[in-house]
């Protein structure tokens, strides 16, 4: 099979994982994660001649997307700094909560609550939470894709959860 075909058959796979934790992971719009999405996956088929099948694709696609979420997280805060100090008269931010119709109907008030909740805390926090409690990857794929000891992801993810809790204000998560 061709790289190509293997990428092709992954992205079958596990895209809309990588969608749901890219979602998770970042306030971003659709179109915004959609291109994320092509993005780790070209990453995938660049980077396909060094794996090499220690972990299972699902995690090491994961350990892409996480890598992406990061460098995406990066390029916003300097698009911010560069908002903020630039000398230009428009004084617009460059993102925007804007909804369409479609996604405010189908984001609940209960989800935006547990999304910006999970957005709010700190990065290690966010990851093994979406991948353990969302995603349901097992504590040794989570440990593989955040290059952890799954003693760290058991006692992360049970840090998290209280964390997330308190921001909750109450015992959603039991």
């Amino acid at each position: 099979m061709s790289d190509k075909q293997v990428i092709s058959k992954w992205f079958y796979e596990y895209s809309d994982d990588i969608y749901q934790f890219l979602h998770f992971r970042l306030n971003a719009k659709q179109h915004d994660i959609e291109d994320l999405v092509q993005e780790v996956f070209i990453r995938a088929l660049k980077g396909l001649s060094h794996f090499k099948g220690n972990s299972s694709p699902k995690t090491w696609l994961f350990s892409i997307a996480r890598n992406v979420a990061i460098d995406e997280g990066r390029k916003r805060t300097r698009d911010r700094w560069k908002w903020f100090l630039s000398f230009d008269d428009s004084h617009e931010e460059p993102y925007h909560k804007e909804q369409t119709p479609e996604e405010i109907l189908t984001d609940k008030e209960g989800q935006r609550d547990l999304i910006a909740a999970i957005r709010s805390l700190k990065e290690s926090y966010k990851d093994v939470l979406i991948m353990r409690s969302i995603k349901e990857l097992s504590i040794q794929e989570t440990a593989e894709v955040l290059g952890w000891s799954e003693n760290k992801v058991r006692s992360t993810h049970h840090r998290a959860k209280a964390a997330l809790q308190k921001k909750l204000g109450g015992d959603h998560l039991e």
